[in-house]
């Protein structure tokens, strides 16, 4: 999974660094999430944007790839994903914070839960 440390170091370095390195994280994935998907899909647009060239140029064919290797749904929340990306950056930033923070909650109830497994004598 990428996480709110990956995205934020992911800003501090050049564009086709930060493709590069989130392709490498998905490379091997299965099963990414449509917003790690999504991530990538804005960052190829936005260097199709940078370098002047149509949009869809590259990414298109990177959404494409996807058709064959994942459920339609997925592909098209990674479309969205990638929108909203370009659209409302700190809106994303704003989920994926609030994401975090909910996984973390969950992994300490968990935590909390598991250490609770005192039986009672009835």
């Amino acid at each position: 999974m990428i996480s709110e440390k990956d995205l934020s170091e992911l800003e501090k370095i050049p564009l086709e660094e930060r493709i590069s390195r989130v392709e490498n994280l998905l490379k091997d994935k299965e099963s990414p999430r449509a917003f790690e998907l999504g991530l990538l899909l804005a960052l190829k647009m936005g260097q199709e944007i940078r370098e002047k060239k149509p949009l869809g140029s590259k990414s298109g064919d990177l959404v494409a790839s996807w058709s064959g290797k994942y459920p339609e749904s997925i592909v098209e929340e990674a479309i969205a994903s990638a929108r909203e990306f370009m659209l409302n950056p700190a809106k994303i930033a704003e989920k994926i914070k609030a994401g975090l923070q909910k996984q973390e909650a969950d992994a300490d109830m968990r935590q909390h839960d598991s250490g609770n497994g005192e039986v009672e004598n009835g």
